[in-house]
């Protein structure tokens, strides 16, 4: 019988390591099937360029942003500061209304960066989060935003945290999904929703006017816009970006 049990955990246990590999080898990273392609599923990045990327407000992108290995990598250590012209915010050029998008993300140790949408840009508006909502992307274990209610991975940055904490440590990839359709926002981290909310709405202006936004003409209020990465100074790594458009 201990035999039969010790069999049993085995192969689960196996099952478990090969359901882990595939998440974090992914053979067929930034390609859609025929049948997603059929579905209207669109790459943002294809794995080998940097093509309609560029750094907020600018022209060109930072030279620390780099396609590497199949992933979308802000690398720190080709950065002068936080910030800096080689670094920065980074936007992809198309504007999207209703969508669901998809996007997987590791962060390095102790990290801290984040993944954008609605962003307008503009003269007037400094970086991509003075318009732009944040779902938070951070090493929860070892990122001091990782001890701050709404500040969490997978939380829309100040505003709505996560109902449960999924998100894998730092340097292992995480799958999110934003779904936002004539205002309904969903996110989903890890195969989980973990927020469920609404924008634009009253109870949406109430939590801007009770954040840092509130002094931000502007921000959150947008219906359509761009999406945007975010250089919070640590090396992080994306991968499988892709969206639909909906009706």
């Amino acid at each position: 019988m201990k035999k039969v049990i010790i069999l049993i955990i085995g192969i689960f246990g196996m099952a478990l390591t090969t359901n882990a590999q595939k998440i974090n080898s992914n053979s067929k990273a930034n390609t859609l099937s025929p049948k997603e392609i059929k579905e209207g599923w669109q790459l943002l990045f294809d794995g080998k360029s940097t093509t309609n990327w560029h750094t907020y407000n600018k022209a060109f992108l930072g030279s620390a942003w780099k396609a590497e290995a199949g992933t979308l990598h802000l690398d720190s250590s080709k950065k002068e500061g936080w910030q800096t012209a080689n670094g920065g915010d980074i936007v992809f050029e198309k504007t999207f209304k209703n969508f669901d998008f998809k996007i997987e993300w590791k962060i390095a140790l102790a990290g801290n960066s984040g993944i954008l949408f609605y962003v307008q840009e503009a003269k007037k508006y400094e970086y991509p989060w003075n318009t732009g909502i944040e779902c938070q992307v951070a090493d929860n274990q070892n990122n001091e935003d990782g001890k701050i209610y709404k500040s969490r991975a997978g939380d829309l940055y100040e505003l709505v945290a996560c109902t449960n904490e999924v998100v894998k440590p730092a340097n292992e990839w995480n799958q999110l999904e934003i779904i936002s359709k004539n205002g309904n926002l969903t996110v989903i981290l890890n195969g989980e929703k973990v927020i469920a909310t609404s924008l634009w709405d009253k109870k949406w202006k109430e939590l801007i006017a009770a954040t840092k936004f509130k002094d931000m003409p502007g921000f959150g209020t947008f219906k359509t816009g761009k999406i945007a990465l975010q250089d919070h100074g640590a090396d992080v790594w994306f991968r499988n970006i892709r969206i639909k458009e909906l009706k």
